[in-house]
Protein backbone atom coordinates (compact mmCIF):
# COMPACT_ATOMS: atom_id res chain seq x y z
CA UNK A 1 0.00 0.00 0.00
CA UNK A 2 1.23 3.65 -0.86
CA UNK A 3 0.35 6.76 0.67
CA UNK A 4 -1.56 6.92 -2.42
CA UNK A 5 -4.12 4.66 -1.16
CA UNK A 6 -4.26 5.88 2.14
CA UNK A 7 -5.37 9.18 0.33
CA UNK A 8 -7.95 7.46 -1.73
CA UNK A 9 -9.20 5.75 1.07
CA UNK A 10 -9.43 8.97 3.40
CA UNK A 11 -10.86 11.04 0.46
CA UNK A 12 -13.57 8.76 -0.06
CA UNK A 13 -14.15 8.56 3.54
CA UNK A 14 -14.65 12.21 3.74
CA UNK A 15 -17.11 12.34 0.78
CA UNK A 16 -19.19 9.30 2.39
CA UNK A 17 -19.35 11.48 5.82
CA UNK A 18 -20.21 14.49 3.64
CA UNK A 19 -23.00 13.08 2.50
CA UNK A 20 -24.51 11.94 5.54
CA UNK A 21 -24.48 14.94 7.19
CA UNK A 22 -26.11 16.69 4.17
CA UNK A 23 -28.91 14.23 4.94
CA UNK A 24 -29.70 15.77 8.28
CA UNK A 25 -29.83 19.54 6.70
CA UNK A 26 -33.22 21.70 6.43
CA UNK A 27 -35.51 19.03 8.60
CA UNK A 28 -37.43 19.66 11.50
CA UNK A 29 -36.34 18.10 14.43
CA UNK A 30 -39.24 15.57 14.51
CA UNK A 31 -38.14 14.76 11.10
CA UNK A 32 -34.13 14.71 11.47
CA UNK A 33 -35.19 11.90 14.86
CA UNK A 34 -38.16 9.96 14.00
CA UNK A 35 -38.04 6.32 13.00
CA UNK A 36 -38.84 5.39 9.49
CA UNK A 37 -38.20 2.21 9.21
CA UNK A 38 -39.16 -1.11 11.03
CA UNK A 39 -36.13 -1.22 13.07
CA UNK A 40 -36.00 2.46 13.99
CA UNK A 41 -33.25 3.63 11.84
CA UNK A 42 -33.35 7.45 11.56
CA UNK A 43 -31.32 10.14 10.44
CA UNK A 44 -29.44 11.48 13.56
CA UNK A 45 -29.24 8.09 14.89
CA UNK A 46 -26.93 7.37 11.58
CA UNK A 47 -24.75 10.38 12.37
CA UNK A 48 -24.49 9.35 16.75
CA UNK A 49 -23.40 5.83 15.75
CA UNK A 50 -20.86 7.06 13.08
CA UNK A 51 -19.50 9.13 15.30
CA UNK A 52 -19.34 6.26 18.39
CA UNK A 53 -17.54 4.39 15.63
CA UNK A 54 -15.00 6.76 14.31
CA UNK A 55 -14.27 7.37 18.32
CA UNK A 56 -13.72 3.75 18.59
CA UNK A 57 -12.22 2.55 15.78
CA UNK A 58 -9.86 5.18 14.49
CA UNK A 59 -9.25 6.63 17.93
CA UNK A 60 -9.47 3.67 20.93
CA UNK A 61 -7.89 1.13 18.71
CA UNK A 62 -4.76 2.56 17.77
CA UNK A 63 -4.18 3.96 21.48
CA UNK A 64 -5.96 7.78 20.68
CA UNK A 65 -8.71 7.86 23.03
CA UNK A 66 -11.51 10.74 21.76
CA UNK A 67 -12.56 13.05 24.55
CA UNK A 68 -15.02 13.70 25.47
CA UNK A 69 -15.49 10.21 25.90
CA UNK A 70 -18.33 8.63 24.36
CA UNK A 71 -20.48 5.95 26.62
CA UNK A 72 -23.07 5.18 23.96
CA UNK A 73 -21.68 1.63 23.56
CA UNK A 74 -21.56 0.88 26.86
CA UNK A 75 -23.09 -1.83 28.98
CA UNK A 76 -24.83 0.22 31.11
CA UNK A 77 -26.34 2.59 28.65
CA UNK A 78 -29.64 2.02 27.25
CA UNK A 79 -30.37 -0.75 24.95
CA UNK A 80 -29.48 0.79 21.26
CA UNK A 81 -28.90 4.35 22.42
CA UNK A 82 -26.12 5.05 19.94
CA UNK A 83 -28.20 5.01 17.07
CA UNK A 84 -31.28 7.49 18.28
CA UNK A 85 -31.13 10.68 19.75
CA UNK A 86 -32.60 11.27 23.04
CA UNK A 87 -34.88 14.59 23.25
CA UNK A 88 -31.78 16.19 25.52
CA UNK A 89 -29.40 16.13 22.44
CA UNK A 90 -29.56 18.56 20.20
CA UNK A 91 -28.71 17.88 16.61
CA UNK A 92 -26.35 20.42 16.45
CA UNK A 93 -23.96 18.48 19.46
CA UNK A 94 -24.66 15.04 17.76
CA UNK A 95 -23.50 16.84 14.40
CA UNK A 96 -20.90 18.56 16.60
CA UNK A 97 -19.44 15.81 17.98
CA UNK A 98 -19.46 13.46 15.00
CA UNK A 99 -16.99 16.25 12.97
CA UNK A 100 -15.02 16.38 15.99
CA UNK A 101 -14.66 12.48 15.81
CA UNK A 102 -13.75 12.50 12.44
CA UNK A 103 -11.56 15.21 12.72
CA UNK A 104 -9.87 13.04 15.46
CA UNK A 105 -9.73 10.04 13.60
CA UNK A 106 -8.41 12.07 10.43
CA UNK A 107 -5.35 12.71 12.34
CA UNK A 108 -4.95 8.98 12.99
CA UNK A 109 -4.89 8.75 9.65
CA UNK A 110 -2.50 11.00 8.56
CA UNK A 111 0.09 10.14 11.26
CA UNK A 112 -0.22 6.55 11.16
CA UNK A 113 1.21 4.60 8.28
CA UNK A 114 -1.78 1.79 6.90
CA UNK A 115 0.43 -0.86 8.39
CA UNK A 116 0.26 0.65 11.81
CA UNK A 117 -1.18 -1.64 14.50
CA UNK A 118 -4.13 -1.22 16.79
CA UNK A 119 -6.08 -3.88 18.90
CA UNK A 120 -10.03 -4.39 18.35
CA UNK A 121 -11.42 -6.42 21.38
CA UNK A 122 -14.86 -7.06 20.37
CA UNK A 123 -13.40 -8.27 16.84
CA UNK A 124 -12.47 -12.30 17.02
CA UNK A 125 -9.65 -11.65 15.48
CA UNK A 126 -8.37 -8.45 17.90
CA UNK A 127 -5.08 -7.71 16.22
CA UNK A 128 -5.63 -4.98 13.05
CA UNK A 129 -3.75 -2.79 10.70
CA UNK A 130 -4.67 0.92 10.11
CA UNK A 131 -5.68 0.05 6.51
CA UNK A 132 -8.05 -2.88 7.66
CA UNK A 133 -10.30 -0.45 9.98
CA UNK A 134 -9.89 2.25 7.31
CA UNK A 135 -11.32 -0.32 4.84
CA UNK A 136 -13.73 -1.10 7.46
CA UNK A 137 -14.62 2.92 9.08
CA UNK A 138 -15.45 3.51 5.18
CA UNK A 139 -17.30 0.35 4.47
CA UNK A 140 -19.68 1.22 7.55
CA UNK A 141 -19.66 4.71 6.33
CA UNK A 142 -20.64 4.46 3.22
CA UNK A 143 -23.41 1.66 4.10
CA UNK A 144 -25.58 3.76 6.64
CA UNK A 145 -25.14 6.96 4.32
CA UNK A 146 -26.84 4.83 1.91
CA UNK A 147 -29.49 4.53 4.98
CA UNK A 148 -29.58 8.00 5.13
CA UNK A 149 -29.94 8.42 1.34
CA UNK A 150 -33.22 6.19 1.19
CA UNK A 151 -34.60 8.06 4.32
CA UNK A 152 -34.48 11.18 3.40
CA UNK A 153 -36.20 10.64 0.24
CA UNK A 154 -38.84 9.31 2.44
CA UNK A 155 -39.06 12.19 4.13
CA UNK A 156 -38.95 15.28 1.44
CA UNK A 157 -37.80 13.61 -1.97
CA UNK A 158 -33.81 14.92 -1.81
CA UNK A 159 -31.88 12.20 -3.13
CA UNK A 160 -27.93 11.73 -3.94
CA UNK A 161 -24.70 12.47 -2.59
CA UNK A 162 -24.65 16.46 -2.28
CA UNK A 163 -27.41 19.22 -2.69
CA UNK A 164 -25.82 20.75 -5.18
CA UNK A 165 -23.90 18.18 -8.06
CA UNK A 166 -25.77 15.34 -7.63
CA UNK A 167 -24.98 12.17 -8.49
CA UNK A 168 -28.13 11.38 -10.29
CA UNK A 169 -29.61 12.00 -13.81
CA UNK A 170 -31.19 15.25 -14.01
CA UNK A 171 -34.79 14.49 -14.77
CA UNK A 172 -38.36 16.48 -14.07
CA UNK A 173 -40.31 15.44 -11.91
CA UNK A 174 -42.65 13.84 -14.49
CA UNK A 175 -39.48 11.82 -15.88
CA UNK A 176 -38.74 10.52 -12.50
CA UNK A 177 -42.52 9.34 -11.95
CA UNK A 178 -42.36 7.32 -15.73
CA UNK A 179 -38.94 6.18 -15.03
CA UNK A 180 -40.44 5.02 -11.67
CA UNK A 181 -43.83 3.59 -13.28
CA UNK A 182 -41.72 1.18 -15.72
CA UNK A 183 -39.42 -0.11 -13.03
CA UNK A 184 -42.99 -1.07 -11.35
CA UNK A 185 -44.17 -2.63 -14.40
CA UNK A 186 -41.14 -4.42 -14.50
CA UNK A 187 -41.55 -5.86 -11.37
CA UNK A 188 -45.13 -6.62 -11.74
CA UNK A 189 -44.42 -8.59 -15.01
CA UNK A 190 -41.47 -11.14 -13.62
CA UNK A 191 -44.19 -11.63 -10.26
CA UNK A 192 -46.85 -12.94 -12.69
Amino acid sequence: MTTTAKDLLHDYLRGAREALVWKTEGLSEYDVRRPLTPTGTNLLGLVKHLAVGESRYLGDVFGRPFEPYLPWWDDDQPEDVDMWATPEEGREEIIGIYRAASAHADETIRTLDLVATGYVPWWPSPHVTLHGVLVHVLSETSRHAGHADILREQLDGAAGMRAENSNLPERQQDSWNAYRAKVEAAAREAGK
